[in-house]
């Protein structure tokens, strides 16, 4: 029997402090993790859930593949067009400096609601990472925790239903 020994990628939880520049300095394992990715340029994103996503630009182009393979569509479909414009506005390049910092643009900053000196929180999405303002990462976990109660309750009521 093999013994898997590799890491998990992209796991986790970190807080972090934006500094005056908007920079945040990212922890070695999630550095090493883009690194192993082979990617010490990233792509960020800002989610419609108000934070901002890391990917390495090898995952973005895959995730973005289909939308990209139907230019068709631009012509005729204002979703498409609507949705590749939010894309392109929301969406950048950016270098891991050798300290692990990263400048998040101010558009970016404003749209997850990162102050400089704000807490800001890293969390791993097996694919990449996303930056959440702690109040809003605090939120989106409640929530989570709510959707995940109804869901057991619904589940619960369905087995009652079949005995």
């Amino acid at each position: 029997m093999e013994i898997i020994t590799t890491m998990l990628s992209f796991c986790g939880l970190d807080n972090c402090l934006v500094d005056a520049n908007g920079r945040i300095r990212l922890t070695q394992r999630v550095v090493e993790d883009f690194l192993r990715e082979g990617a010490s340029d990233i792509v960020m994103h800002g989610l419609p859930e108000g934070c901002i996503a890391l990917y390495p630009e090898s995952i973005w182009r895959r995730m973005r593949a289909p939308a990209l393979n139907s230019p068709e569509q631009l012509g005729s479909s204002f979703a498409v067009r609507s949705s590749m414009r939010r894309f392109g506005a929301l969406t950048c390049t950016e270098n891991i400096s050798r300290q692990g910092r990263i400048t998040l643009p101010e558009l970016l900053r404003d749209h997850a609601g990162l102050e400089a000196g704000s807490e800001a929180v890293v969390v791993g999405i097996e694919i990449g990472v996303e930056i959440w303002e702690a109040s809003r990462f605090k939120q989106e976990m409640e929530s989570a925790r709510q959707r995940e109660n109804l869901k057991r309750e619904r589940e619960f009521d369905r087995e009652l239903d079949g005995i």
